[in-house]
């Protein structure tokens, strides 16, 4: 079945003016009953993946709004991907979502998914045209070498935790008119792990992780927006005792080029003509993201009026075509002139009729023109 094809909410079973809690409340049932380790439905897995994605979704105010405007086509043009989760283990799904494990363990020192990385770079507005690759550099926690990520000196051992019995957990069991209840609690003796480490790694000094540089080769897609995130899976920090490693999320920041103003997929720059010019027609070069072109603007051309470009704007994000480039035509009045100029220009003005100022369209016309 195809996420794409259904309703968020309607997957969460939730209505469209539900709160933050409501969305995920609906989200931790549904995980609960269709997580292939507990659901013997044929299609659980599937439709497990299906709520996760829901969930993913209308859980961040920023992609929510973009659904609920745009639907799933505002998603994919807004460089949205489902995030895909190893559905092998349940208490790693809540962990990425909630930081929790909802089954009564605690995350303590046992096996941890790894923390996100966050990193920022910067691009030109050609090179959010065209697609360009970027190095990423930043600093990440990977699992120490010498230890192994266990924590514990080579050559040595840990002992079992004598409290928890090697379990890594506490359970206290109470009573009340409802039946009984069972409390799941990290051993606090160990921190969860189940062993006690006497000698640490000299290198790790027991975490099992330390800190190296790494660049990472990002492939920003053409007609990326300035602001949006850039999800690199499994390239943040190691996990703990075997546990996932995090995601790296590149921050792209697209830098405003004085020759151009971007809205969505179009393009707009100014032309700047002179009476003369715009009384005779000339023919300018402009410049686009693909080079220089040639513009001819015809006698009698108007201030106000927009050229379009076809296909000469942003390449539709992760889609097909480009957006327009718009040409804004501007022309300037002396501001200051000399006798000779008044003369000759008074001596135009004498010879003009009623056919020398014909007006095609009015002021607001144009204002719409130049917004189309």
């Amino acid at each position: 079945m195809a996420t794409t094809e259904r309703d968020y909410y309607e997957l969460l079973g939730v209505p469209r003016d539900a709160d933050d809690a409501a969305i995920k409340k609906a989200f931790r049932a549904l995980a609960r009953k269709l997580h292939p380790d507990v659901s013997a439905e044929p299609e659980a897995e599937a439709r497990f993946r299906e709520v996760t994605e829901a969930y993913e979704v209308l859980s961040s105010s920023e992609t929510r709004a973009l659904y609920d405007r745009y639907g799933h086509a505002g998603l994919r043009s807004g460089g949205f991907r489902p995030t895909h989760f190893d559905v092998s283990g349940l208490s790693d799904i809540f962990s990425a979502f909630f930081g929790d494990d909802l089954f009564g363990g605690m995350r303590g020192g046992g096996r941890q998914r790894g923390s996100d990385v966050g990193a920022e770079i910067a691009i030109e507005l050609v090179d959010a045209a065209r697609g360009t690759t970027v190095a990423v550099p930043f600093e990440v926690a990977v699992t120490c070498s010498t230890c192994g990520g266990d924590g514990v000196e080579p050559g040595t051992e840990p002992i079992r935790c004598d409290r928890c019995d090697g379990t890594g957990r506490l359970q206290q069991v109470s009573r009340s008119l409802f039946g009984e209840f069972v409390r799941t609690q990290a051993c606090p003796q160990c921190a969860g792990r189940g062993v006690i480490v006497e000698h640490p790694c000299a290198v790790c000094e027991g975490a099992g992780l330390v800190v190296e540089s790494r660049t990472v080769d990002v492939d920003v897609p053409a007609g990326i927006h300035d602001g949006q995130r850039i999800r690199i899976s499994g390239e943040g920090h190691a996990g703990t005792l075997g546990g996932r490693s995090g995601d790296v999320y590149v921050l792209v920041r697209v830098n405003p080029d004085p020759r151009f103003v971007r809205e969505g997929n179009d393009i707009y720059s100014q032309v700047d003509l002179t009476i003369v010019d715009a009384a005779l027609g000339k023919t300018f070069e402009v410049e686009t993201l693909d080079g220089t072109i040639e513009l001819e603007l015809p006698p009698g051309v108007q201030p106000g009026e927009v050229r379009v470009l076809r296909g000469k704007g942003m390449p539709v994000l992760q889609g097909f075509g480009r957006g327009d480039h718009r040409v804004l035509v501007n022309v300037s009045v002396p501001r200051r002139i000399t006798d000779e100029q008044r003369r000759l220009l008074e001596e135009f003005e004498a010879a003009s009729d009623e056919h020398t100022y014909r007006h095609d369209e009015g002021f607001f016309e144009k204002l719409k023109s130049a917004f189309r």
